[in-house]
């Protein structure tokens, strides 16, 4: 993740520690060592069935998902390996009937708990029992406005539904957050999001970029000019928010270049953040530090991947060995994959350069963005581990010699 607001403004946001090494002091042999946040999908079952769905769920049941007793040993192996951060997802988690079982038991063992949600189904008394348990925040899920997230959802109502999830929370004082994942269908209204994040308080904002998994891989990532305006805008708004003394945290998602392009206009505007941006991006690490090292997914079927994009890698099933093992490299079958895939990090920023092939062996920045999304590369690169991130935006004179955006 890239906080935006944190960078360009400089204002402590909730989860620095985790992401620059409590903001001063870190270093890489540090960012190595962080446990994983752990992307739970507890049910494949939905009540929505979205275009951009990497899980590609639907409203059914699907057999082999893990039994309460199973899910119970999870959460207990995973509050004992102390997770940074738990994340439940779907499918729509709140649908599974031990929702707020699952809820209770990992903030009363000491996670701190997420949720990512359509919104939907979030009652005002619901939106009372996530508060009442310490649910760190709630994450809700949008696309855009009125009928266009209805069309991505493909359910009419949706959004309204969705609307009334935020306020529900926000009537109990529940943190909530915006999830959004931006596509060439969608990119034309980030204005009109930031609009409604303002009128709804929303206190946080993720902007995913597109992974091309599940249904998702049928859409449109955005071209390199919409997806370097869609960061102008963003940064815009982070600027006028700080201005206004508003404090709302907001962040991209699956796309360390964006972090690269922040230094490079930061060094064209002469940004008085510059050298602490990026001391602590450098110490972040990117790609090289995330999918398979800070990111972990747990499945429905309890099948334990680098991230909850990366399916078709396999590192084993809590079902047979805790969670814990199986990320310290202890499941003997996926060992070696586990290694490669972290071997990214561990080597140093040049010799893990010298092996990338494309735009990243040549890259000035590559140090403080890691290659980019190593998921999305290794699918575009036919599973190559050392191949560029396609979504990577920045421009050759850019990423070689550094000059002013235009």
């Amino acid at each position: 993740m890239i906080n935006l607001t944190k960078l360009w403004t400089g204002v402590a946001q909730p989860a620095d520690g985790l992401r620059y090494g409590h903001g001063s002091g870190g270093n890489a042999v540090v960012a190595r060592k962080r446990k994983p946040i752990t992307v739970w999908n507890i049910t494949r079952t939905c009540n929505l069935r979205c275009v951009h769905c990497y899980s590609d769920s639907n409203a059914q049941q699907y057999p082999g998902e893990l039994t309460w007793e199973q899910m119970q040993t999870v959460v207990k192996d995973l509050a004992a390996y102390q997770v940074p951060s738990l994340l439940f997802s779907g499918g729509e988690p709140m649908i599974h009937p031990h929702f707020f079982d699952l809820v209770d038991m990992s903030t009363e063992l000491g996670l701190k708990l997420t949720i990512s949600t359509n919104g939907t189904l979030i009652t005002p008394e619901k939106a009372a029992l996530l508060k009442a348990a310490n649910v760190a925040y709630v994450g809700i899920s949008l696309d855009g406005i009125g009928k266009i997230h209805d069309e991505f959802r493909r359910k009419e109502g949706a959004f309204d539904a969705a609307v009334r999830g935020f306020k529900n929370c926000h009537e109990v004082d529940q943190k909530t957050g915006l999830r959004l994942t931006l596509t060439r269908h969608n990119v034309q209204n980030i204005e009109k999001i930031l609009d409604f994040i303002e009128e709804q308080e929303i206190q946080r904002v993720c902007f995913y970029h597109l992974v091309p998994a599940g249904r998702g891989s049928e859409l449109q990532v955005l071209e390199s000019d919409e997806a370097r305006g869609a960061i102008d805008t963003l940064i815009a708004r982070v600027e006028a928010w700080h201005k206004q003394g508003v404090e709302r945290e907001l962040l991209t998602v699956t796309q360390p270049a964006d972090g690269a392009y922040l230094l490079v206009r930061m060094e064209n505007e002469n940004h008085p953040n510059l050298e602490e941006a990026r001391r602590l991006l450098a110490w972040n690490g990117g790609g090289a530090n995330s999918s398979g090292r800070g990111i972990a997914n747990i499945d429905t079927q309890g099948t334990v991947h680098p991230d909850q994009f990366w399916q078709d890698i396999t590192l084993g099933n809590v079902k047979q060995m805790p969670f814990s093992e199986i990320w310290e490299g202890q499941n003997p079958d996926s060992a070696e994959v586990l290694a490669s895939i972290r071997s990214i990090g561990l080597l140093t920023n040049e010799e893990r350069q010298a092996r990338m092939t494309g735009p990243c062996a040549d890259c000035k920045w590559f140090s403080i963005c890691g290659g980019g999304f190593r998921t999305r590369a290794a699918f575009c690169n036919d599973g190559n581990l050392w191949g560029s991130d396609p979504g990577c935006y920045l421009r050759d004179k850019e990423r070689l010699v550094g000059c002013a955006v235009g």
